[in-house]
């Protein structure tokens, strides 16, 4: 854990290339919001404290905040959009008197990683930096502010795609936009930035300008991982990091012993944790906070939505779909059934085309389902929440059950069968 580290995330930008109501940084990556992924990072890094600086959407930026990360951050707002180093200036009452380490990020970049923030942190303290510039080669640049080094590998300039005359742009080392800083050298500069330019904004890279100006200790942090630095400012942007993500998390499942059959169509969250030798087979969607166990097979086409927790030895097959469920081991959902807000003992099967009806559409309530050890359940079976399967009880096929189930017992509902003959002919 860094000591002393608190972080802002520049969070205010309209995203208009990606032609929505929704704040840029509110689209989601696997069920989460591309803030909350950068979010994640910063805490994970060490960040004692998080300020997002928000602008365009600022009520529901706030709202989410609020409601997903409660202390671990705060919002600071950003009323005119006037460029980077103003969002900082934005945050800057609530840095008032704090003298650490601080670090700033973009919160439109969901793939960089707590771990490369940490380095990153722990690079610039050990070598008592005033500021640290995280850096990346990139084969095709264009775009982005390159860094220009002097005779002694220093950091010179920073220089934006449009300020760049020929010989600058063959640069392929660029701006990442992440930032470390010693606040109590850095702060007073902040302020010394003019807004000088063609859009009379005041930007970060000008900040850097100024400590080099100033003498101060400036450093570079290339970054091993271009990938991580990817901002989302389109859809297809999106598509491409959430891309980006799965294959992370399906190499690090089969590093460690998960086999998964098609990682062109599998999609598994990284807050998902799987034991070895589970099987994932094409076409699943695994989203959210799960946990799986060891010797199971999912899919093919399974959708799991999240908060389940798998045991071991469990199926999971062909169309089933699950939310807040724990499933115990060898129990089999095999086809085409929905498992929502449920416990599932051990030994259960569960016949085709099952669902729990666990939602009231008039009181929007959500109600559990029980289901016990060695519970058989037939095809086209309706569990009415709230309601309990006791111990070894059998369901019929095709039944309703709205009330509980004693232990050992059958539950079957079904209208008397009519038969008129003849009456085909």
């Amino acid at each position: 854990m860094i000591k002393d580290l608190k972080t802002v995330i520049l969070a205010a930008g309209k995203g208009t290339r990606m032609k929505s109501d929704t704040p840029k940084v509110l689209h989601e990556i696997f069920s989460k919001p591309i803030l909350g992924r950068v979010l994640d990072s910063a805490i994970l890094s060490g960040s004692k404290e998080n300020i997002v600086v928000t602008g365009h959407g600022a009520d529901k930026v706030e709202k989410y905040i609020s409601a997903a990360y409660g202390d671990y951050a705060v919002c600071a707002l950003q009323e005119k959009q006037l460029g980077t180093a103003h969002a900082l200036m934005s945050a800057a009452d609530k840095l008032k008197g704090y003298e650490g380490t601080l670090l700033v990020l973009c919160g439109d970049t969901p793939l960089i990683t707590g771990e490369t923030l940490f380095d990153f942190v722990k690079f610039h303290n050990e070598n008592n930096a005033d500021i640290t510039v995280m850096s990346a080669l990139f084969d095709n640049p264009f775009g982005y502010g390159r860094i220009v080094r002097d005779g002694n590998n220093n950091i010179k300039a920073i220089i934006e795609e449009k300020d760049a005359d020929i010989e600058t742009k063959k640069i392929k080392e660029i701006n990442a936009g992440i930032y470390c800083f010693n606040w109590k050298t850095v702060s007073g500069g902040l302020f010394e930035i003019k807004n000088y330019n063609s859009q009379n904004e005041y930007y970060l890279t000008d900040l850097i300008k100024w400590g080099i100006e100033s003498s101060k200790k400036v450093f570079p942090y290339v970054l091993q991982s271009g990938d991580e630095i990817l901002g989302i400012n389109s859809k297809k942007q999106l598509a491409e990091a959430t891309k980006i993500m799965k294959m992370r998390k399906l190499d690090e499942l089969m590093d460690s012993g998960v086999t998964i059959v098609d990682p062109d169509t599998t999609y598994i969250s990284p807050e998902t944790e799987i034991e070895p030798d589970t099987v994932i087979l094409p076409s699943v969607v695994i989203e959210g906070k799960n946990k799986i166990g060891k010797n199971c097979k999912i899919g093919p086409f399974s959708h799991l939505r999240g908060d389940c927790v798998i045991e071991d030895y469990v199926k999971i097959g062909n169309f089933v779909e699950l939310k807040k469920a724990t499933v115990k081991s060898h129990t089999n959902i095999c086809h085409l059934s929905y498992v929502g807000d449920s416990f599932v003992g051990e030994h259960v099967n569960i016949g085709a085309g099952t669902i729990t009806a666990n939602y009231d559409s008039r009181t929007k309530t959500k109600s559990k389902t029980t289901i016990e050890n060695n519970v058989s359940i037939g095809s086209n079976v309706v569990l009415v929440a709230p309601v309990k399967l006791g111990e070894k009880s059998f369901i019929g096929a095709g039944s309703v059950i709205t009330t509980d189930v004693e232990n050992n017992a059958l539950a079957v509902t079904r209208s008397p069968k009519k038969e008129i003959k003849n009456y085909i002919k």
